[in-house]
């Protein structure tokens, strides 16, 4: 049988006193995590969920959103974290396409939910007391189903090039290894502490190493939301050991003016990526974080994350690379047929191993367009050097990275195209201090029209997430395009970073 909720039952039996989860004011034994799992598998099967359903989860940072997880994997059936920062219209795509048989939520998320799904509310109380079931109800613990490793795990989905995002599938054959190979790279242990403050439906939070930590008797320190303060004076008072923060989590800590006054000395490592890392904030974090490194990475939704990782010492030596591949991934750059492409030479970066996605959800054309053979395209463009420390030079896909959060542009364009204002649309990311890149339409207006960015903006609210919706917009006489008529983005990103740049 395979599943993290195995390894959690295992510590429960082994060494029930050990503190597995931090959240707010509780703190969790794997004794009283894993009772905790078992009741809500039970409250899972008595709402009808048998293997193989799809479960979503619509929640936010909590202990209830690991109980469940760890259930769903305790029952056989297939998790499926959904963006709570999603417009209702683009949640309601996902639970429908999904096939989701249940859906969970935080009732204070009911804005953005969709009408006529099958609801189990999770109500504040449950966030920060009881958990999912309290311990007044009645309920016999499911035996745990034996899943084996190609059996689906998890469905995610992520933003595409295509106007809708697709699903990909992981299996327990892939979590496995992605967590094998996250214990070996960071040297996990029992004794380590992480800090979760990014959001449990992204893979950085929940994978990268995530809950990993379990597999070895470590602990995980939730917090429902990001304040660098509290992030800071949790690292101090716990002694947490490592985590994972988005590029704009981070800058907000190297800024933060107490920044400090923390002893932040039980600080082993943070795993950072989602953009190229400048080297004056890997030089930052090593002058606050002093005993700890910086680990750049890189990896992708389809992988579980984590397939190349900066190796210790070598920072600033190999500034701009996100490092070597891990144990069990293989990678390779290759060109527009491919072929392996020679250490130097620019292609598409591509991955194989057992940590890699057989494909998407119902949607056998996506899988296919997405493999050469049974190398996944990553859709990034970057090179190798005689080493094998990878670089990244540029996206294949059309994809804009904000907040470490992935936007696909035409999901952008999509809804911006709807307002009968506009003639043309193309959305880009600008480069930005704080977000790492800012959503910007760059619009064609139909003769006579006028908009503004407020009209926009509202427009967009509950058609778009907001980290999704444009945070500026410049009207253009034309858009720059080719010669067969695609606009050309490259250049248009030129265009407007020059003009942003510009007193």
């Amino acid at each position: 049988m395979v599943s993290v909720s195995a390894s959690v039952a295992w510590w429960a039996r082994t060494e029930p006193g050990r503190l597995a989860l931090i959240y707010a004011d509780q703190r969790l034994s794997y004794s009283q995590l894993q009772a905790r799992v078992e009741r809500a598998a039970a409250l899972l099967v008595a709402r009808g969920v048998r293997v193989g359903d799809v479960v979503a989860l619509l929640m936010k940072n909590s202990a209830a959103f690991l109980e469940l997880s760890l259930a769903i994997s305790h029952v056989g059936a297939v998790l499926l974290p959904v963006n709570y920062r999603l417009g209702k219209e683009e949640v309601d795509y996902i639970v429908g396409h999904a096939g989701v048989r249940l859906l969970i939520a935080d009732e204070e998320l009911r804005a953005s939910v969709p009408e006529n799904r099958q609801i189990l509310w999770v109500s504040a109380e449950a966030q920060a007391d009881s958990g999912v079931l309290s311990g007044n109800e009645a309920w016999t613990p499911p035996a745990p189903h034996a899943s084996r490793p190609d059996d689906l795990y998890r469905l995610m989905y992520t933003s595409g090039t295509t106007d809708r995002p697709k699903g990909v599938m992981h299996t327990y054959g892939n979590m496995v290894w992605k967590c094998l190979d996250h214990i070996a790279a960071l040297g996990l242990t029992k004794s380590d502490k992480l800090l979760v403050v990014g959001p449990l439906y992204h893979v950085g939070a929940f994978d990268l190493p995530g809950v990993a930590v379990w597999m070895v008797g470590g602990a995980l320190v939730v917090e429902r939301d990001f304040e660098a303060e509290r992030a800071l004076s949790l690292i101090a008072s716990e002694r947490i050991t490592g985590g994972w923060m988005a590029p704009v989590m981070l800058n907000r800590c190297l800024s933060h003016p107490d920044r400090t006054r923390h002893d932040l000395s039980s600080f082993k490592w943070l795993v950072g990526g989602g953009e190229r890392t400048p080297e004056e904030r890997i030089r930052a974090f090593s002058g606050l974080f002093s005993g700890a490194r910086y680990v750049d990475a890189y990896g992708l939704t389809e992988t579980c994350s984590g397939d190349t990782m900066m190796e210790a010492g070598r920072e600033i030596e190999k500034i701009g690379s996100t490092g070597r591949a891990l144990a069990h991934v293989e990678l390779a750059i290759m060109d527009d047929e491919g072929c392996v492409l020679p250490a130097g030479e620019q292609g598409e970066v591509c991955l194989r191993g057992p940590k890699v996605t057989q494909g998407y959800w119902r949607d056998e054309a996506k899988t296919r367009a997405s493999f050469f053979g049974n190398w996944f395209r990553s859709g990034d463009v970057g090179y190798v050097d005689a080493e094998g420390f990878l670089y990244l030079t540029d996206r294949k896909k059309d994809m804009i990275i904000s907040g470490g959060e992935n936007i696909a542009s035409s999901e952008v364009e999509r809804v911006v195209y709807e307002l009968p204002q506009v003639a043309e649309v193309a959305a880009i990311g600008l480069p930005d201090a704080q977000w790492g890149e800012c959503v910007t339409a760059a619009v064609v207006l139909k003769p006579g029209q006028t908009l503004t960015l407020e009209q926009l903006r509202a427009h967009c609210s509950g058609k778009l997430g907001g980290f999704k919706t444009p945070k500026r917009l410049v009207i253009c006489d034309a858009l720059p395009r080719n010669p067969s008529g695609k606009v050309l983005k490259r250049e248009l990103r030129a265009q407007l970073a020059e003009v942003q740049s510009k007193p």
